[in-house]
């Protein structure tokens, strides 16, 4: 996956505007926009691969019938995600909000999808909490050896399957969501991604990428989040690629909401 390609994408659900721009519009005209908007301005020597970034597994503020405080999206809606990605040559990323469930568990119950070659996950921990934790009360987190526990089924899915590199990407809203990341190790077949999804005034987001990028073992990527309406009301203005570009080192994902 890298350093060839650059992915640059949007997230976000179907008829959700407020979870992000995926959500807007047709899923067509979306990955058209992510290809003739922003692969140009994001190449920087490298191939850009658009992104769609499906929420797959989503928070909720009540427990539901399992006690969870998640659902998961219909099989429908992965599908029609999945075919748009192919029909725009991208690459279909599952975003996994877990509430009290397990990490794991959530991406073991996407494995009919991750078991094709161009699916990949998303793992949001700031929603991930414990046992008498209540989503959106507290900031949720993870560890490394959850995250590594995660890495190491996805290369044992690549290894079963024949699969091209899987890309997990983490999201990282501020360092101390992720603890023990000195632990984190490389796994085979495996690409894994440490977004910065910091809001707020171009500053504030640098500052928070280089505090991650400190705490970040060489084996794992960086990625970058901008915010089309968080970042601007927070301040802005939103962030224009060159500035992304300049970041050091540069990300080599780059997602919207």
């Amino acid at each position: 996956m890298f350093p060839r390609y650059r992915l640059v994408g949007y997230c976000g659900y179907p008829g959700a505007p407020g979870q992000g721009r995926l959500g807007i519009g047709t899923l067509d005209d979306r990955a058209a926009e992510i290809e003739k908007k922003w692969a140009k301005p994001y190449a920087g020597g490298r191939e850009v691969l658009p992104v769609l970034e499906l929420i797959a597994v989503t928070v909720h503020a009540s427990p539901g019938p399992d006690g969870l405080y998640r659902g998961r999206t219909s099989p429908s809606v992965i599908d029609d995600h999945l075919a748009a990605a192919r029909r725009h040559t991208s690459l279909l990323l599952l975003n996994i909000q877990p509430g009290r469930a397990r990490f794991l568990d959530e991406v073991k119950a996407l494995e009919h999808w991750l078991a094709e070659p161009d699916v990949g996950v998303a793992l949001d921990p700031e929603w991930a909490v414990k046992k008498g934790q209540v989503p959106g009360r507290v900031f949720g987190s993870t560890t490394g050896a959850e995250l590594n526990e995660v890495a190491a089924w996805l290369g044992g899915l690549v290894t079963k399957h024949h699969l091209p590199e899987k890309v997990m990407v983490v999201h990282q809203l501020h360092p101390t969501i992720v603890t023990g990341e000195s632990k984190l190790k490389s796994h085979p077949g495996v690409a894994m991604v440490r977004s910065v999804d910091g809001i707020g005034r171009p500053g504030a987001k640098i500052d928070t990428y280089r505090r991650i990028v400190e705490r970040t073992p060489k084996d794992v990527h960086l990625g970058f989040k901008l915010f089309f309406s968080e970042d601007v009301d927070a301040g802005g203005p939103l962030m224009k690629p060159a500035e992304v570009l300049a970041l050091k080192p540069q990300p080599e994902y780059v997602l919207y909401e």
